[in-house]
C-alpha cells in the first residue's frame, strides 16, 4: 500500500459514520471575518489526509446557490487558494467567542458563529457558517481531527510528516518523483548530501526500476536515508546477539545508561508492550532497533522527566511561598505605543497558565470603564468585557487561583461601575471575605483558593478592619500603584502623547472596588526595615525592574526574607516601549514571586518563564526552595556556598545529534549551519553558556558528538536551555529552535529534546539527540 493510500486508508477510517468529516471533505462556503466592514465568502474543504484544510476565494459575478445545492453539485470555481494544517488549531470557540464575532453580533446568531484558535502567535480565524448546522459539523468535525491528531502514536506522526513532505514536493500530483524532484525535496527537507551517496540510495529505493519513486518507495528511501547510526551504537553496545535487545539487555540499559533504578524489570516489559512494533519481538519479550528509536522519541526518552508533568508539590503553603506566572500589560497583543488592545490577550495568557493579569483602566465613554495602555495611540476595549474573558478563561488550564491586577486611574463613579462588574459577572469566583471569618496570621494557599479571583489594589483601611467593620470611608491618595513614567527618561521621548504630568495626581478610592480587595492590598514600599516592623502578610508592593535590580544589589539576602513573608510584584521599565522583557531569573533568584512579562513577546525572557511553569501540571504556581521559604533562613544569592545544603553538582550534557531541522531561510537551496548553545540561568554563580562547532550544510542530520560541562551551586534555581541556531560568519546566527526547562526536571541518560519555535510551540519531528549525567561535585 502506498503512503498516500495508507493516509487515504487511516482518514476513511477516521470519517466512517462520521457525518460531519464526511460533509467538511465536500467543502463548504462560509463567510471569514475580519472586522464588522470585512466580510467575505470563502470556500472551505477539508483535504483527502484528514489533516489539511484548504480555503479559496470566490471568482467576481459567480454566484452561489442555496447549501443544499452546493452539496449535490460540484463546487463553485474559486482561486487565491490558502489552506493550514490542523495540527496549527489549538480549540475551537463556539458562539461570538472573539471580539470580531462579538462586533457583528446583531448580524449573525451565535449558533452560526465559530473561531479556530491557532498555536503561537498567529491571528484567530472568525467563520460565519450558513446555517447552525453547518456551523456545528464544522465544530464537532475539527475537535475530532484534533482529538485524533492528539491519540497518534510516534509512528504515525512520522508517517504523515513523510507523507506532507512527500505531497508538497509532487507538484503534478502523480504519486511519483523523479531523481532532480527528490533532490529538489531533500534540500526542502534541509539536507545537502552528496549527490553520488543519493543517487544510489534513490536506486535502491527504486524497488520497480521505473527511474521514479512512488510514495511507499519514497518512505523507503526516506528511511535509508534517515537511519540513525547514533542510535544504532547505544543499540549494539547493549545487544548480547547485535540483533535485539533481550528483557535482560534492556533492563541493563534502563538501568546503567537511564538510571531508572530499581523498576527497571517491570519498565523493561512495559516499553516493549508500548513501543516495539513487532509482534514476534514482543512473544520473545524482546525490543528491536525500531522499538528502541520509538520509545527514545517518546515522551519517556524526553528529557524532562514525566513524573514532574502533573501536580507533584505541596499545594498547601502560603502564596507568598510560589512563583506565580504572571503577565504584564496582559490586554496588550502588540507593542504599547501603538498596538492592539484585546481580550484575546487574556485569553491566550491564561490558556498558557498565566495566573496574575494587569488590566489599566481608566474613564471610558457612557459611564464605562475602558482597558488600555494610557497616554498611547494603544486601542481601547471595555473593562467588562476583560472580567467576562477572565470569567470564561481563567479556570479552564489551572483551578490555582488567579490575581486580577488593577492599575485604577477611574474616577470614583467608574470605579463603582467596576465593582458592579466584577461582582455580578464574575460571582462567587471573585474573593470578597477572608476565607474562614478569623484573621489570619498569614496569606491562604493556592489549594484553600482553588477557583477564586483575588483582586490586587488599594484598599481603605486594614484588612482587620474590614473584617471589623471599621474602616475609612474615604480614601484620597494615588489609587495606581504602578507608575511607569519613574522609568521613563523623558529627554529619550520623541512621542508627546507618551509625556505625563511630573506630579501624581491624588484620586479618591471607591469603597465598592476597595471592598473588593482581600489579601492583595497595594501598598508603597518603603524599605526593607520598615517592611520588617510594620507590614502585614497581606500587603503587596510593586517595583519596576530597575528599582527591584536596586535592591538586589544593596540587599539581596533582605529581599529574600522580605519575600518568605509577603507577596512582590516587578514588573518591566516604562522604557520598554516595544514590549520587551526583562530577564526574569533575576528577580526569581531572590524569592519574588510576580514577575510579569510581556507575554506578547517572544525571546529567552518567556523561554524561561514557559520553562519554569512547564512543571507541577503546568498550573502557574512553583514552590520555591526550601531555603526561600524561611525568614529563619539567610540565603544570599551571590554567595549560596553559605547555605545549609549547600551541595554543588556537575552538569555534563553530551550534545551527540539533531534530526529534521526546520529551515530558517526559505531561498533556495539554502541549508542551515547548525549549532548547539547550552544555557544555564540560574544563581550568579551559575550563569553559563557554552556552544558547540557549527556543521556546513546539513539541518537534517547534523552529528556534534561533543561534550559541554557545567558546574552549578544552586540547582534548585537553576534552568537549563538548549539553543539552536545557524551559525552565519558574517552576521548574527538565526534561531532554529530551543527548548528550556528547570534543571530538577531533568532525566539522565540518552534522552531527546524535542525543540520548540520562538513561539514556544512545537516543531515535530525537530529534536536533539544528547546524553546527561548529573553528578555530585567533590
Amino acid at each position: 500500500m502506498t503512503q498516500q493510500q495508507m493516509a487515504s486508508s487511516r482518514c476513511s477510517l477516521r470519517i466512517q459514520g462520521d457525518d460531519n468529516l464526511q460533509s467538511m471533505l465536500v467543502g463548504t462556503v462560509m463567510r471569514k471575518i475580519k472586522s464588522r466592514t470585512w466580510k467575505k465568502q470563502r470556500y472551505f474543504k477539508l483535504q483527502e489526509d484528514c489533516m489539511t484544510i484548504w480555503y479559496k476565494s470566490k471568482k467576481t459575478g459567480n454566484n452561489h446557490s442555496t447549501c443544499e445545492c452546493r452539496l449535490l453539485m460540484s463546487p463553485p470555481t474559486y482561486r487565491g487558494s490558502h489552506g493550514f494544517s490542523v495540527s496549527d488549531v489549538e480549540a475551537v470557540r463556539e458562539g461570538h467567542e472573539s471580539e470580531v464575532l462579538q462586533s457583528i453580533a446583531d448580524e449573525f446568531p451565535p449558533d452560526r458563529c465559530f473561531t479556530l484558535v491557532f498555536r503561537g502567535r498567529r491571528g484567530n480565524l472568525d467563520l460565519v457558517a450558513d446555517s447552525a448546522e453547518e456551523a456545528q459539523s464544522w465544530i464537532k468535525g475539527m475537535r475530532k481531527l484534533i482529538e485524533n491528531l492528539e491519540n497518534m502514536g510516534q509512528r504515525e506522526k512520522l508517517d504523515q510528516w513523510i507523507c506532507d513532505w512527500f505531497q508538497k514536493a509532487d507538484k503534478n500530483r502523480d504519486g511519483c518523483m523523479n531523481f532532480k524532484e527528490v533532490r529538489d525535496l531533500l534540500k526542502m527537507m534541509n539536507v545537502d548530501m552528496n549527490e553520488h551517496h543519493a543517487l544510489r540510495l534513490f536506486k535502491m529505493a527504486d524497488k520497480s526500476q521505473s527511474g521514479t519513486l512512488e510514495d511507499d518507495e519514497f518512505v523507503l528511501f526516506y528511511k535509508m536515508l534517515t537511519q540513525r547510526a547514533d542510535v544504532l551504537q547505544v543499540f549494539q553496545e547493549y545487544s548480547t546477539d547485535g540483533q535485539k535487545l533481550s528483557l535482560c539487555d534492556l533492563e541493563e540499559f534502563l538501568r546503567e545508561e537511564q538510571l531508572e533504578g530499581d523498576h527497571s524489570r517491570r519498565q523493561a516489559m512495559e516499553l516493549i508492550q508500548h513501543y516495539e512494533p513487532s509482534d514476534t519481538a514482543k512473544m520473545l519479550h524482546a525490543m528491536s532497533i525500531d522499538g528502541l528509536l520509538m520509545y527514545l522519541c517518546s515522551p519517556e526518552g524526553s528529557i524532562f522527566n514525566p513524573q514532574y508533568e502533573g501536580i507533584y508539590q505541596d499545594m498547601s503553603q502560603p502564596l507568598c511561598h510560589y512563583f506565580i506566572s504572571s503577565s504584564h500589560n496582559t490586554y496588550l497583543i502588540e507593542d504599547q505605543l501603538r498596538g492592539h488592545s484585546s481580550v484575546e490577550g487574556y485569553i491566550r495568557a491564561l490558556k498558557r497558565g498565566c495566573r496574575c493579569v494587569e488590566v489599566d483602566c481608566w474613564d471610558g465613554p457612557n459611564g464605562e470603564p475602558i482597558v488600555y495602555h494610557g497616554h498611547t495611540l494603544t486601542s481601547k476595549i471595555f473593562f467588562k468585557d476583560v472580567i467576562l474573558a477572565l470569567s470564561n478563561y481563567a479556570f479552564k488550564v489551572s483551578e490555582y487561583p488567579v490575581i486580577l491586577s488593577i492599575e485604577n486611574h477611574c474616577n470614583v463613579e467608574q470605579q463603582r461601575v467596576m465593582a458592579q462588574h466584577l461582582n455580578e459577572i464574575l460571582g462567587d469566583k471573585l474573593l470578597k471575605t477572608i476565607l474562614d471569618g478569623t484573621i489570619p496570621n498569614r496569606l491562604p494557599s493556592p489549594e484553600e483558593l482553588k477557583g477564586k479571583v483575588l483582586l490586587k489594589g488599594k484598599k481603605m483601611g486594614s484588612l482587620e478592619e474590614s473584617v471589623n467593620g471599621v474602616a475609612e470611608e474615604h480614601f484620597t491618595g494615588e489609587v495606581s500603584d504602578e507608575d511607569e513614567a519613574a522609568d521613563i527618561d523623558e529627554d529619550h521621548l520623541r512621542n508627546d502623547t507618551l509625556r505625563r504630568k511630573g506630579k501624581k495626581s491624588k484620586q479618591r478610592l471607591s469603597k465598592e472596588l476597595s471592598d473588593c480587595v482581600v489579601y492583595c492590598k497595594s501598598v508603597h514600599f518603603s524599605s526593607f526595615k520598615h517592611s520588617r516592623a510594620h507590614s502585614k502578610f497581606y500587603e503587596i508592593s510593586s517595583f519596576t525592574e530597575s528599582k527591584a535590580r536596586k535592591h538586589i544589589r544593596d540587599a539581596g539576602v533582605d529581599f529574600v526574607q522580605h519575600n518568605s513573608r509577603q507577596l512582590t510584584r516587578v514588573y518591566p521599565s516604562g522604557l520598554r516601549t516595544d514590549s520587551s522583557n526583562f530577564n526574569p531569573q533575576e528577580m526569581w533568584n531572590v524569592g519574588c514571586q510576580i514577575v510579569a512579562l510581556n507575554f506578547q513577546t517572544a525571546g529567552v525572557e518567556m523561554d524561561l518563564n514557559d520553562g519554569l511553569f512547564s512543571q507541577n501540571g503546568r498550573c502557574g504556581y512553583i514552590l520555591k526552595p526550601t531555603f526561600m521559604r524561611s525568614s529563619e533562613e539567610r540565603f544570599d544569592p551571590e554567595n549560596p556556598h553559605d547555605r545549609d545544603g549547600y551541595r554543588p553538582l556537575r552538569l555534563s550534557i553530551q550534545v551527540i545529534s539533531g534530526q529534521q531541522l526546520p529551515k530558517v531561510n526559505m531561498k533556495e537551496g539554502s541549508i542551515v549551519d547548525p549549532l548547539v548553545r547550552v544555557e544555564i540561568h540560574g544563581a550568579p554563580l551559575d550563569q553559563a553558556k557554552q556552544e558547540t562547532k557549527y556543521i556546513d550544510n546539513n539541518g537534517f542530520n547534523p552529528v556534534w558528538n561533543e561534550t559541554l560541562q557545567f558546574r552549578v551551586h544552586v540547582p534548585e534555581l537553576a534552568l537549563v536551555r538548549f539553543v539552536v541556531e545557524d551559525y552565519d560568519k558574517t552576521s548574527k546566527n538565526d534561531f532554529v529552535g530551543q527548548y528550556t526547562l528547570p534543571f530538577m526536571c531533568i532525566q539522565q541518560g540518552y534522552r531527546h529534546i524535542h525543540l520548540l519555535s520562538k513561539d514556544g510551540t512545537s516543531i515535530p519531528p525537530s529534536s536533539l539527540f544528547v546524553h546527561i549525567r548529573i553528578t555530585d561535585i567533590a
